[in-house]
């Protein structure tokens, strides 16, 4: 991978942030989008702007071509058995909360268990807090080591007779922790649980195969994959899908409607109501085009080479906390001591530093950890040693200023 060549396809890296050069170290919020995506979409907007699946004229055709294309690439990226399994929604947020609502009512009765972590995004535990609450099951939690990782045997004494629905991360926007989703969902399996998947931070950074991790249901965002922001996919096993009712209602999902009652067209569009993301759906394709042409495994090294770099920069600092495994994705989060996480995010976006600090939609997390909130730094393909090497300044420039007695 040639990083120049690479960055020139960002646009927006090359500006000054307070009269100093851009670092941009927040992907796992939000990735920066390359020219070709954005060309993409304004190609769509420019020459074939229209809806979808309904209209017979050329421009209307020419959009729904673009659309259902983007399916199938999505189906081909992730290796789903079928392009009816790939559900366009507004984000991991809306396709987990679909799951819980139209999955988790059907299946789940009371005393039933669901299964979820600690280490979750605020979007893989409301959901599944609400249907508990709803249908009078229980939320069990895997316990979690020192590091913020699983062993396999808390996973199968978490999971039981009970356990009727795993939902889990496949890896953590706070720890980085990667999660053995295959091996959890043969424990799920062999207790004759469902497993659903938190995959916002897994698909941009590493190779992702729904039928060989035999997941149920596996969710993630355009935005955090060089696509653009309201978009995600929701990938579902056709059977279940099948059986699932909609959330949603009107526009293509309909097949009938009389005065007083409706019925469904099939998959996907049972659950894709009203007009869809139609420009964004050819940006995500474009998007997937983009990291297929690097390649998964070349961006998962790469990414390895600047999180193992930066972890061995930071650990030479004394006052500096790190959270999560040795092993783990292209992130730190972490703790400058005596300096609040928020104060330390606007002293390095005074040098043009953009990190992320709060609580990272993790209370829980926070609580586990015993801190209130923390920072994090996050790297892409786009970002270099050298920004790191930046970012490591600016944390010595902010230690000093902190300490300093007035």
């Amino acid at each position: 991978m040639n990083i120049e060549n690479v960055r020139k396809d960002f646009p927006i890296l090359d500006q000054q942030v307070n009269g100093k050069e851009l670092v941009y170290l927040d992907t796992s919020a939000t990735s920066q989008t390359p020219t070709p995506v954005i060309d993409a979409m304004t190609a769509y907007y420019k020459e074939y702007n229209s809806n979808v699946h309904r209209g017979v004229h050329t421009l209307g055709t020419k959009a729904t071509d673009g659309y259902e294309k983007a399916r199938m690439k999505v189906r081909s990226f992730i290796n789903a058995k079928r392009y009816e399994e790939i559900i366009f929604t507004r984000g991991t947020t809306a396709a987990l909360n679909l799951v819980a609502r139209s999955f988790g009512d059907m299946v789940i009765e009371p005393g039933d268990e669901i299964v979820v972590t600690e280490m979750e995004h605020h979007a893989n535990i409301v959901p599944w807090q609400e249907l508990a609450k709803r249908k009078q099951a229980e939320l069990k939690f895997i316990p979690m080591e020192a590091d913020g990782t699983f062993t396999m045997e808390n996973v199968e004494a978490t999971i039981g007779e009970k356990t009727k629905i795993v939902a889990i991360t496949h890896v953590s926007n706070v720890l980085g922790t990667i999660n053995d989703i295959k091996e959890i969902a043969r424990i799920a399996r062999k207790n004759d649980a469902y497993i659903s998947v938190d995959g916002a931070q897994a698909v941009p950074h590493m190779s992702v195969d729904v039928q060989d991790l035999d997941v149920d249901f596996y969710a993630f965002s355009g935005h955090k994959m060089l696509g653009p922001t309201g978009i995600g996919v929701l990938y579902g096993k056709s059977e279940l899908l099948d059986d699932m009712e909609p959330i949603e209602y009107g526009g293509d999902m309909i097949d009938f409607v009389d005065l007083r009652t409706s019925t469904w067209t099939d998959l996907p569009v049972k659950f894709e109501a009203g007009t869809p993301m139609i420009a964004e759906a050819i940006g995500l394709a474009r998007a997937i085009d983009y990291i297929e042409e690097i390649g998964p495994q070349t961006i998962l090294g790469y990414e390895q080479e600047l999180v193992d770099y930066a972890l061995e920069r930071m650990r030479s600092m004394e006052g500096i906390e790190i959270y999560g495994p040795d092993k783990r994705a292209g992130l730190i989060t972490f703790n400058l001591s005596d300096v609040h996480p928020h104060d330390l995010a606007t002293a390095l976006d005074s040098e043009g530093i953009a990190v992320r600090a709060g609580h990272h939609c993790a209370q829980p997390l926070m609580k586990w950890l015993q801190v209130s909130s923390t920072a994090r730094a996050s790297f892409y393909i786009y970002n270099t040693k050298e920004e790191i090497d930046v970012f490591i300044e600016g944390l010595k420039r902010t230690k000093e200023f902190f300490s300093y007695e007035f």
